[in-house]
């Protein structure tokens, strides 16, 4: 099937950062769009997002779709490896990114993840979290003891259990599925996530129009506080 697709992309240093740590990627020849939001608190974390982004923009562009999601799997692997070299020449124990990085073709969509950014897909009305987090929190989350909205407030939403840069080895998840005309696709950095509820974000996605939904969404962060940086791609498919 011929793939259409139309996106928006926007980030946002939020109201209390000095420095946007998250970075923004798209690459709409390959069908492929990335966020990646750097450590908040440890050292270098805009340089380990913007690597990951580099990188992965790296990707030669005339890649035949089958081919497309081994090269951003490895280009992330590759950004993990230069990160630890990076860290170990500054004298940094700590630095490093989450990943979430979105795939279009041959009717399927794919995603490879690490951290807390997010993938959700909206369709007929309804909004369906792609992703889990690899937090402490999500345990919470997965045995039933709260939900995602409510681990937001938790005093731990903010530990990540998996990064780009961080450990010997990254694993990254992978999800595949089908994807129908009308799908709304949303890639975002827990800036977002830490004040859009799920119904906030279902009636944002269904009501706004693809030039003004990534600038609606980051207007609900700010005012909800906005003590994060904000980054936004959201992907229709025609």
């Amino acid at each position: 099937m011929t793939l259409h697709t139309r996106y928006s992309v926007k980030t946002h240093v939020g109201h209390k950062r000095k420095v946007n740590e998250d970075a923004v990627l798209a690459l709409p020849e390959l069908d492929i769009w990335l966020v990646s939001d750097g450590m908040g608190g440890h050292a270098a974390g805009d340089f380990a997002s913007a690597l990951i982004a580099d990188v992965a923009a790296s990707i030669p562009p005339d890649l035949p779709p089958g081919d497309r999601m081994q090269a951003l799997r490895d280009k992330i692997q590759e950004a993990h490896r230069a990160i630890r070299i990076e860290a170990e020449a500054r004298g940094f124990e700590v630095m490093g990114a989450t990943v979430v990085g979105l795939l279009l073709a041959d009717g399927h969509f794919a995603a490879l993840w690490a951290g807390d950014s997010r993938l959700y897909r909206f369709r007929d009305g309804e909004i369906e979290m792609l992703t889990t987090d690899h937090s402490v929190v999500a345990a919470l989350v997965e045995s039933g003891q709260m939900t995602w909205d409510e681990a937001e407030n938790h005093p731990q939403s903010n530990a990540i259990t998996r990064a780009v840069g961080v450990g010997d080895e990254l694993e990254l998840d992978k999800i595949r599925g089908e994807i129908l005309p009308g799908d709304r696709f949303l890639i975002c950095s827990d800036g977002l996530t830490k004040y859009a509820t799920f119904d906030m974000l279902r009636k944002a996605l269904s009501t706004q129009p693809i030039e003004m939904i990534c600038e609606h969404l980051i207007q609900i962060a700010l005012a909800g506080g906005g003590a994060d940086n904000i980054t936004t791609a959201v992907v229709d498919v025609l």
